[in-house]
């Protein structure tokens, strides 16, 4: 298979439904970088570059011109050869993981194009729907238990709530939600806001509430996460302390999680994502799949990847549903709180760009 012309196209979309985080007092919008790669026979396959300053470092201009120097390599590789792509490009992407998750979702795509399979399949095909959470921001009790309606009246059955800068207003929160929407599931995200102590006091008093508490204490610290998560009387998930397979792989050693979130954007694509979630099996340990503010088309690159591994126990993937003027029509559907493959080939989405 030969390229024939790859195509870098920055992009700024703003989110219908700003919020709030620990990290960023209003997000508001998402800053992306598509790539369209042209094959001899007239096809195009896309992939696209999300990610978060905060998180990650990156930024537009770097993750623009990292872009622009794996365009100019794969015009000489073979993208069905994906291993050695993906190797080939890895160098030029260093200190950008969303650029090299942009050309793994696409060399991926074009993978299931040739083999004329959706991407699910073709990984492995474990199964064909996955629940996702929406997320809430942080904000007033009262807000949070109304955009807890309006979610829940979108058809959204888990909800992800936002927390970490006040423990007590935290339990408050899942507290009013719970009461109001007692047929819900809750996952609380402390986004690295708690101490040991605030944690376990936490998942001590939402035992039964909610279904998992998300990266509780900070990254740089995997024993406080190991302590929480030898005391928590809830499920305790590694987020933000999962960067890529090393760091899966220490998580794994220190026993220091219940279970990892995997976010394509910013591990690096669906291959690292693959060799994560091997890692996490081998140890016991659940996968849950997350995402960014990102298009459609990033997270039907995440729920091929979700639907392909039994290991797979939760999904995270709302990031496209709040976007506005996304480029990307998703072949999948969501139906009832469910993300729902279908059979068209590689990611099954259609961009206009």
């Amino acid at each position: 298979m030969q390229i024939t012309h790859v195509e870098v196209i920055p992009v700024e979309l703003d989110l219908s439904l700003p919020y709030r985080a620990l990290y960023e007092e209003k997000v508001e919008r998402a800053a992306l970088v598509f790539v369209r790669i042209d094959i001899q026979d007239g096809r195009s396959a896309w992939g696209c570059a999300a990610f978060d300053s905060l998180l990650t470092g990156e930024t537009v201009e770097q993750v623009t011109r990292a872009s622009r120097r794996c365009a100019t390599r794969a015009l000489d590789l073979n993208p069905l050869n994906t291993e050695f792509a993906l190797a080939e490009l890895a160098p030029l992407t260093a200190g950008t993981p969303s650029v090299l998750c942009a050309f793994d979702a696409a060399f991926h795509d074009l993978l299931g194009l040739a083999a004329a399979l959706p991407l699910h399949r073709l990984l492995g095909g474990y199964r064909y729907r996955i629940r996702t959470s929406i997320t809430v921001g942080i904000a007033s009790t009262n807000e949070t238990v109304e955009l807890a309606r309006l979610r829940a009246r979108q058809g959204f059955r888990i909800l992800k709530l936002k927390g970490g800068l006040d423990p007590e207003e935290d339990v408050r929160r899942v507290n009013a939600v719970h009461d109001a929407l007692p047929e819900l599931t809750l996952r609380l995200d402390a986004d690295q806001g708690y101490d040991v102590r605030q944690a376990l006091d936490v998942a001590r008093v939402l035992a039964g509430k909610i279904e998992m508490l998300e990266q509780p204490t900070p990254v740089g610290d995997l024993n406080a996460l190991r302590q929480v998560r030898e005391h928590s009387r809830v499920p305790v998930l590694a987020s933000q302390s999962v960067r890529g397979p090393e760091s899966a792989l220490e998580i794994a050693t220190q026993r220091a999680a219940h279970g990892m979130s995997v976010k394509l954007s910013t591990c690096g694509g669906i291959a690292r994502a693959r060799q994560i979630d091997a890692i996490a099996r081998a140890a016991r340990i659940t996968t849950m799949v997350g995402c960014l503010n990102e298009p459609a088309l990033l997270i039907a690159a995440g729920l091929a990847f979700a639907l392909s591994s039994p290991n797979v126990a939760y999904g995270d993937l709302d990031g496209h549903f709040d976007l506005i003027n996304d480029p990307t029509t998703p072949g999948f559907r969501f139906e009832d709180g469910w993300l729902i493959a279908t059979d068209t080939p590689g990611l099954g989405c259609r961009v206009e760009l």
